[in-house]
């Protein structure tokens, strides 16, 4: 059984991620319609690749499914959406000091403001431009990170008001985002919403009609009362559920699924160590198989002797520590040919391990691992139907 990679499977890609549309429609129809029916339109989040999906496709699929607005987190991420043909508002809302925002502003990105600075920024590109510029004002209510301090955030909404009377920009929104909204019943929830409404009221003493945005896919999920005017989907469109059990989101589906291919197998003596240190050896003669797919791939080098496969219809043990380009799975003395699918992780409908398995078993979140797949050595498939 040694040799080189066959011809088993001659299509299939050394590593790809699997991106289902069809789970994609699925998840952000049922995001969709719970805003809905809240009344409450729906932003589609596409940043970091759309938590490596691929941007432009999850963009396209999310307008069709229901979205109306598309999210990003920079400026380069949102003017690639127009460039792709993306003409719905796009919001665009973490950006330096010295952004220029003029390419932005003439392309009608909606932009975050958090400051009285970054007012004066975008100013300056509507003055160099002689555009609009469409903005919404972020408060901090309470997540401590981006955002206008309530001390400040009068003068903010202040100077957003002059400058709206001025024709140089529309205020939008006024937005923020939640700390906790996956911990159902954490006080803070409700601290943020009050601090969010009470920051809304000022903007409208001042003149303004601004649109707000709080909810994330865990309020979507399990806050209808926060849905306001717009919600933000952001990992739940993926079909990963920010919720604990039986708070929502059991009908998401997955829509990713990591695969790679068998290289080469060999059997190996009874004894006989495998991989970089030989943290493993055999406890009797087996088959190895060599899955070209390592830490450089998006393989958790800490998954080294925690992790498994599907493999020839059965769940195997990755043994040894995964390297950079590949790990080693035992398949004892099954039959396992050169060239067969290997299921890393996938949405677990055939028994595979889930991204959810893998952030379990490394302590984070399933949002890394997903995110961690936009990788210019992993081939990207987007398929119509099912996920492989």
């Amino acid at each position: 059984m040694n040799g080189v990679m066959a011809a088993q499977n001659p299509h299939l890609p050394r590593a790809e991620v699997l991106v289902d549309t069809d789970a994609l429609r699925h998840n952000i129809a049922l995001l969709s319609g719970l805003a809905a029916a809240s009344g409450a339109q729906t932003m589609a989040v596409v940043k970091a690749d759309g938590y490596g999906h691929g941007a432009l496709h999850v963009a396209r699929t999310a307008l069709e499914a229901g979205a109306s607005w598309v999210g990003v987190c920079h400026l380069d991420e949102a003017l690639a959406l127009r460039a792709g043909g993306i003409t719905a508002p796009v919001f665009s809302w973490l950006h330096v000091p010295d952004e220029d925002f003029a390419e932005a502003v003439s392309a009608g990105i909606d932009l975050s403001v958090s400051s009285l600075a970054a007012l004066d920024g975008v100013l300056d590109a509507v003055r160099r431009t002689g555009a609009t510029a469409r903005i919404h004002l972020k408060a901090d209510t309470g997540l401590s990170r981006n955002g206008c301090a309530p001390q400040d955030w009068p003068d903010l909404v202040r100077a957003a008001a002059g400058a709206q009377c001025t024709g140089g920009v529309q205020v939008v929104g006024v937005w923020s985002h939640l700390a906790c909204a996956d911990e159902p019943g954490h006080p803070s929830i409700d601290a943020q919403a009050k601090r969010l409404t009470e920051a809304h009221a000022i903007a409208v003493d001042a003149g303004l009609r601004p649109i707000r945005h709080i909810a994330n896919s865990a309020a979507v999920l399990s806050r209808p009362d926060l849905h306001f005017e717009l919600v933000r989907t952001g990992i739940a469109m993926y079909g990963l559920n920010p919720m604990p059990p039986g708070f929502g989101g059991d009908e998401l589906r997955p829509a990713m699924t990591f695969r790679a291919r068998v290289a080469l197998t060999k059997r190996i003596a009874a004894g006989e160590g495998v991989s970089y240190g030989l943290s493993w050896t055999a406890p009797r003669e087996t088959t190895i198989a060599l899955v070209p797919a390592g830490y450089a791939d998006g393989v958790p080098r800490a998954l080294s002797g925690r992790m498994e496969v599907l493999l020839g219809g059965r769940r195997r043990p990755v043994v040894g520590r995964v390297c950079m380009d590949q790990v080693m799975v035992d398949c004892g003395d099954d039959e396992v040919r050169e060239g067969d699918e290997v299921v890393l992780f996938g949405p677990g409908t055939r028994g595979e391990p889930t991204a959810a398995e893998w952030a379990e078993t490394l302590g984070t979140i399933h949002y890394e691992i997903v995110t961690g797949m936009s990788r210019p050595r992993v081939a990207r498939t987007v398929v119509p139907v099912g996920g492989a």
